[in-house]
């Protein structure tokens, strides 16, 4: 044993690895989080059984799973990147846990890393239960998955960026009611459950332009009719993507 074996050598980790073990902490806390658990899993998994199985909504020709399943995962989608997100870091804002991070060895955009890794962690476990109840339901789903791919990557960024937007401008508790009101108004008014041309003409060309309606119908597009790219939809997500987190890294505030 030489003399230098306990030699203390203090110091930050590799930025990788602070960045993984945050990202892993991040995800336990979403998964431990009852309320979060509702958003992410037990609401869109209901909606999907209930719509599915009951005819409540006039999804147009074919099987209505084939209609909702491109919409469920939009809105799981939102329910993690933005709901869930917004809520959770807007409360670790109000007790001070993003002031006390953001003096840690850990950059801040290395935080804005794993939250974001987080999310799609969170988002994968998501897809991929809703996916086999949709199977079990008598999805048949079409399209390319590298397009199906893109647009739930950009929808995560574009609802990511709103939700951190939220999170950095508002207190916590406006926060809370102001992410949870815009998840139910999207959830009715952004094409998941009930198709945009139910909805008044003038309408619909607004709700159209939003990210949760641009992400539902460019998956439907997709796994639905079978289109190649939705490049439509695809734009309006860019869009939204880029407002959401020019806007977060503007006007966020960590304390």
């Amino acid at each position: 044993m030489s003399a230098g074996t306990y030699t203390p050598r203090p110091g930050a980790a590799p930025l990788p690895r602070m960045i993984a073990a945050q990202a892993a902490l991040e995800t336990r806390m979403l998964l431990r989080n009852g309320e979060q658990l509702l958003l992410t899993v037990v609401i869109p998994t209901l909606l999907l059984v209930l719509f599915s199985a009951v005819d409540i909504v006039d999804t147009g020709a074919g099987e209505p799973v084939d209609f909702l399943a491109p919409g469920i995962l939009a809105l799981a989608v939102m329910s993690t990147a933005f709901t869930g997100q917004a809520i959770a870091t807007g409360f670790e804002r109000r007790y001070g846990v993003l002031k006390r991070l953001g003096a840690s060895p850990l950059p801040r955009w290395g935080l804005m890393a794993a939250k974001t890794l987080a999310v799609l962690v969170t988002e994968v476990l998501q897809i991929v239960l809703l996916t086999v109840i949709a199977f079990a339901l008598g999805w048949s789903p079409e399209g390319s998955p590298f397009a199906v791919l893109l647009l739930l990557v950009l929808g995560t960024v574009a609802f990511s960026g709103l939700g951190l937007l939220m999170a950095g401008t508002l207190k916590a508790e406006a926060t809370l009611a102001a992410a949870n009101l815009v998840f139910l108004l999207l959830l009715v008014g952004g094409g998941v459950v009930v198709p945009l041309d139910r909805f008044p003409e003038a309408a619909q060309s607004v709700l159209g332009l939003l990210p949760i309606s641009a992400l539902s119908d460019g998956l439907r597009d997709v796994l639905q009719h079978g289109a190649a790219m939705p490049w439509g939809d695809l734009g309006i997500l860019t869009v939204w993507a880029a407002l959401g987190l020019g806007a977060a890294a503007k006007f966020f505030r960590w304390e």
